[in-house]
């Protein structure tokens, strides 16, 4: 139990001066993590030092880089917990001053024990007497339930200081990660209503979102990206470096809990006995217990996933092809990997915020955190080819998987005997993300003048453009299409661009089907594919040789987006 002189003494200041300590260490290692990933990791990948050397210096400087974010993850909360303890401890010394100081003017005197008494007068009569007992039993009670307040505070925030203490070492492990993970959700249930996750946008537009994070101080926007990151990364129409490094916390603290589990996952039991076909008694108990193989397999893959946009950021500063231009950082625009059917993944090259040209490439069936390399590969294609078109601009170029994709598209071969990617309710369901998605970026750009934007679809995504797009508000000034089964409408002019400004590409029916089966399943509007001509499209030259190769370097294909990418229409070949 708190006693009255503690509280009456204690400083709630001191506590606020430790935790504005705490933020600027962390603010100092989220800018040294910065300064190495982006500056100094990307000069020694283009410098001369090469071979094993190098491979030892990035290793060791990624090392410090992930103990400088684990320091400013945890300085985060830290600071959260400091400033909530002296929160209430204010609350709790100005309630018992209060008391003190009404009990004095009443004529009483408090004792340290938080006890109340009076002198009694010569004559005092009963009634009198009873009076000043139940003034003193108030005052006493005001000055119990301050002490109480201060009791409950030191009870509920010390635990939390005592938990964020770090391991002496200087190596940030998966545990490290994972604590850090459970550090934070006891913080946001220790911080009750303050920054409450009440208090985030929910369902609201992206100009609502931004005005929402406009209107806050910083330690308020500190404290809602430490409580809650995934809430925060997800939130359009806010800054992307802003985005870029909630989601990041996401990732490593995800990444630290799958591996965990995935180390500490029981061994297997035998499935199946001889000579019986059924599965076993201990191999049934053991799926029924862990989830079995399927989510050992659900692990690995969103592992190898997680790896393949880490091996982004470490290409930033190279050139991942021979010919292609030195990648610039990449901004992890959303991030959650059981999101969305097969995980939620939205990455730019470049910051899209500052761009002159922007590209949003959406992908098509089968897409997934499990095999997202492939599509980060060309959003990094569609970057490189744009920006060699326009060296004197800056371009970025964002990956979009933020919808449920279908899983198959050949009859049986792909494991449905009627293909998911005949359904539109896919695409039904991904346009009103892909539309708020759009208007964020728009709005962290500063409105539909400050950047050229492009929103290209391979597949089935530009069946999600589609849909997007024919209910009006996109915010995009040209549409690219390639292999496209159909975009839910029979004519461009029904898109929300103007006229002249949608591009489509398809190669012919012997290296790529989907258009043709797209238009028999019903995709297109009236039968219409955007590369027949009654659709009006613009039907751009492809060089393609099957349904994945449109973004083959130095392809005819890729050239003739970038062109549209980069605003060069009069130079885009078309047939």
């Amino acid at each position: 139990m708190t006693n009255l002189s503690t509280l009456r003494d204690v400083k709630p200041a001191e506590f606020e001066q430790a935790a504005d300590g705490y933020q600027a260490v962390g603010k100092a290692a989220h800018a040294a993590k910065d300064r190495i990933t982006d500056q100094a990791m990307v000069q020694m990948r283009g410098g001369e030092l090469k071979g094993v050397a190098l491979t030892a210096a990035l290793k060791r400087l990624g090392r410090l880089s992930d103990n400088f974010h684990y320091a400013q993850v945890e300085c985060g909360l830290i600071t959260l917990a400091l400033n909530g303890f002296a929160g209430e401890l204010r609350s709790a010394q100005r309630k018992l001053n209060d008391a003190m100081d009404d009990a004095v003017s009443a004529g009483f005197t408090v004792r340290d024990d938080g006890s109340v008494h009076w002198e009694a007068t010569f004559g005092e009569v009963k009634e009198d007497a009873d009076f000043k007992r139940k003034k003193a039993q108030g005052f006493a009670d005001r000055i119990g339930d301050a002490l109480d307040q201060a009791t409950r505070a030191d009870q509920k925030w010390a635990p939390q200081l005592q938990r964020l203490k770090a391991h002496n070492d200087l190596t940030v492990s998966d545990k490290d990660w994972a604590d850090a993970h459970n550090d934070t959700l006891a913080m946001r249930k220790a911080s009750g209503g303050y920054l409450s996750v009440n208090d985030l946008p929910d369902g609201k537009s992206p100009a609502e979102n931004a005005k929402w994070w406009k209107g806050l101080t910083a330690d308020e926007r500190a404290g809602y990206t430490a409580l809650y990151p995934a809430s925060v990364g997800a939130l359009d129409g806010l800054p992307s470096d802003v985005r870029d490094d909630a989601n990041r916390t996401v990732l490593e603290e995800k990444r630290a809990k799958f591996q965990q589990e995935l180390d500490s996952f029981p061994k297997m039991p035998m499935k199946y006995q001889p000579p019986t076909s059924g599965t076993t008694i201990e191999y049934e108990e053991w799926e029924d217990k862990t989830g079995g193989e399927e989510r050992i397999e659900f692990l690995e893959e969103s592992l190898n996933g997680m790896g393949k946009i880490e091996e982004r950021f470490d290409r930033t500063g190279t050139s991942p092809r021979p010919g292609e231009q030195i990648l610039p950082q990449a901004y992890l625009l959303g991030f959650d990997p059981v999101g969305a059917g097969d995980g939620r993944v939205i990455i730019a090259n470049g910051n899209p915020d500052t761009a002159d040209h922007t590209a949003v490439y959406v992908p098509g069936t089968g897409a997934g955190l499990p095999n997202i390399g492939g599509d980060l590969s060309r959003g990094e294609t569609l970057w490189s080819s744009s920006q060699r078109l326009s060296p004197e601009k800056e371009i970025s170029t964002i990956t979009w998987l933020d919808y449920e994709t279908p899983r198959s598209a050949v009859p049986i071969m792909d494991g449905d005997l009627i293909p998911e990617a005949t359904d539109p309710e896919y695409a039904q369901k991904a346009a009103p993300a892909l539309n708020q998605f759009m208007s964020g970026v728009q709005q962290a750009q500063g409105g539909p003048d400050s950047s050229h934007t492009t929103i290209v679809g391979h597949s089935y995504g530009s069946t999600a453009i589609g849909e997007a797009s024919k209910h009006g508000d996109l915010a995009a000034d040209d549409i690219v299409v390639a292999g496209s089964p159909g975009m839910q409408t029979g004519h461009a002019d029904n898109l929300d661009v103007d006229k002249g400004h949608v591009w489509a590409m398809a190669g012919s029916f012997s290296v790529d089907q989907v258009p043709t089966g797209g238009g028999l399943v019903g995709l297109g509007g009236d039968g219409n594919v955007p590369t027949d001509r009654e659709f009006g499209a613009n039907i751009m030259r492809t060089d393609t040789a099957d349904h994945s190769g449109y973004w083959e370097g130095g392809s005819l294909s890729l050239r003739n987006q970038a062109l549209v990418i980069t605003g060069k229409y009069d130079e885009v070949t078309l047939d």
